[in-house]
């Protein structure tokens, strides 16, 4: 017998959100990490907010808010927003109740400003990178490095000589035509944004205004221990490598850092030897800065092979995390923006590990 629709919408819920969440759900673990983890922050936080005036959205609801934007590929504030007001998942992930008001995009996108800084975004990154080097699987003494393009929201058109005062041509589409004109970073800025660059990494790609990201992986389970915005150069991946293996080399003990042939040179070998750090770099055919001593030991081939791995990190940042084009304007928000993206995906790695994230369900 076939039923028929009667809907009535019922006045009252004798259903808590607690009770909607299956016991199983991969983000009840999560949210209780992430929550003892918030809990250590109350200096960072206290320190950006003011101590008189009118309330603002708590910033523990705001971070938790920003890591579902990541982990659900939300596209936008608005979206990020409007999903929370009718997801009972994403509703009892931030802390709100079933009758609680959802604040607007545009409150959540000025207090998120306070949110998406280095500083803070780092000092909830340290405390994923903690909590992982307390369970033991993160390694202190392997590690690999790689950089990678973030494309910028900017576009050609932006790109304008340093010295044109002829302002932006009438119109919101306007038609440029820089067709045989030499343009690159020593005469030319965007106007959008300016600290993106116009790059490319190999001879046959297309040059795109870009930032570059590098990250510091450690080799036992491919976790992210460090993470560096920089300007898009020839030079800037090992630059940035040198600075992130400057600041785990503080130790006594011996590390490696394994690498692409475009870290052979003979300043970065250099680098790391004066920082005590051997450097398992993938050496060039020709003119390589990798002598025979290096390359005979086991561990120089089983480094070569585990740093790969760090390219799953950048796919999933920028699949999963929205970072193959950043929607934020110079480095210092980018910075914040990889910071949290990182964090997340040591998050989710871990989870994996332990067993109760199962990306199926989430």
């Amino acid at each position: 017998m076939r039923g028929s629709q009667d809907f009535q919408g019922a006045m009252f819920s004798y259903i808590s959100l607690e009770e909607r969440v299956p016991q199983a759900h991969p983000l009840r673990k999560l949210r209780a990490v992430v929550d003892a983890l918030l809990a250590t922050m109350n200096r960072e936080f206290e320190a950006v907010y003011a101590r008189r005036g009118r309330p603002s959205v708590p910033p523990e609801m705001l971070l938790k808010a920003l890591l579902l934007q990541i982990l659900f590929s939300i596209r936008s504030e608005r979206q990020l927003v409007e999903a929370i007001d009718y997801n009972l998942l994403y509703r009892w992930f931030v802390g709100l109740n079933i009758d609680d008001k959802v604040w607007d995009h545009s409150t959540f996108s000025a207090n998120r400003e306070r949110l998406f800084n280095e500083d803070l975004a780092r000092a909830f990154f340290e405390r994923v990178k903690l909590s992982a080097q307390w369970a033991k699987l993160a390694s202190d003494e392997h590690f690999s490095v790689d950089g990678t393009l973030i494309e910028a929201w900017a576009s050609h058109k932006s790109f304008k000589r340093k010295d044109d005062d002829s302002g932006t041509p009438p119109g919101r589409n306007p038609e440029v035509d820089f067709k045989g004109q030499a343009r690159c970073n020593d005469t030319h800025v965007s106007t959008t944004d300016a600290d993106a660059r116009l790059y490319k990494k190999a001879p046959g790609d297309k040059s795109r205004l870009c930032h570059m990201g590098h990250i510091l992986m450690e080799n036992r389970n491919g976790l992210i221990v460090d993470v560096e915005i920089t300007h898009a150069s020839g030079t800037a991946e090992r630059e940035a490598a040198l600075v992130m293996l400057g600041r785990r080399s503080n130790t006594n003990k011996r590390i490696t850092v394994a690498a692409d042939k475009g870290y052979d040179t003979k300043d970065f070998i250099a680098g790391c030897r004066k920082i005590k750090v051997t450097p398992h770099v993938a050496a060039k055919d020709k003119h390589s800065a990798i002598d025979g001593r290096t390359k005979r030991h086991e561990g120089y081939k089983t480094s070569l092979k585990v740093r790969k791995r760090i390219e799953e990190a950048f796919g999933w940042i920028k699949t999963v995390g929205g970072l193959a084009k950043t929607k934020l304007i110079g480095h210092a928000k980018l910075a914040g923006q990889a910071l949290l993206c990182f964090a997340t995906y040591n998050l989710v790695r871990m989870g994996s590990m332990g067993g109760w994230w199962d990306a199926h369900h989430a």
